[in-house]
């Protein structure tokens, strides 16, 4: 949803409800919205570095490891899994969803993109533990930028951690700016 200050993302996660994404705000306008905030773990990132944004969060609130917001041009390419994964795809009002099942039918990698006009954001890609250093995390990557691309997307969004970012830097995204995040902690609930 639209905000004044951004955008308020109902990201539904038990670690994270609700991500508040500011775009366009002041200090005023962000220590408004940190001190309105009630939720247990909702989250607010922006595009600055630490240091700009630590004044505006009183105690309670505690960092994000440091992320990166990146974007690429999107080109469709040849997606195929490894022996013994399947890949399954779901899109449902504007969410496209990629699945990626290892042979006995447990998840091995997932992943989600937003589309919106000529463009999408990628989000939630992960590869579970047992299932890393296998090439699932570019499978998914793939498999989300074929769909973004089949829906009529041009560029590609996302928030890269520092790990993630190494994995997109290979698949040619580049950083656009430092993504600075702090969640509400839950015993500091109001």
């Amino acid at each position: 949803m639209d905000e004044p200050w951004g955008l308020s993302i109902q990201v539904g996660l038990p670690g994270q409800p609700v991500r508040h994404v500011l775009l366009d705000a002041d200090a005023a306008t962000a220590r408004g919205l940190v001190g309105a905030v009630t939720r247990p773990a909702t989250c607010v990132k922006g595009f600055l570095a630490p240091e700009e944004m630590a004044p505006w969060f009183p105690d309670g609130w505690e960092p994000l490891d440091p992320g990166f917001l990146m974007a690429t041009d999107l080109r469709p390419g040849s997606v195929r899994a490894p022996d013994g994964y399947t890949v399954a795809t779901e899109t449902t009002g504007g969410v496209v969803s990629v699945r990626v099942l290892a042979a006995g039918g447990e998840p091995a990698a997932r992943g989600q993109i937003g589309l919106a006009g000529d463009s999408c954001v990628f989000d939630q890609i992960i590869t579970e533990a047992d299932h890393q250093r296998r090439g699932l995390g570019t499978l998914v990557m793939g498999a989300l930028t074929d769909a973004a691309v089949a829906g009529g997307a041009a560029t590609g969004t996302l928030g890269a951690t520092v790990q993630g970012r190494a994995l997109y830097e290979t698949l040619g995204w580049k950083v656009l700016a430092p993504l600075t995040g702090y969640t509400l902690d839950p015993a500091a609930a109001r």
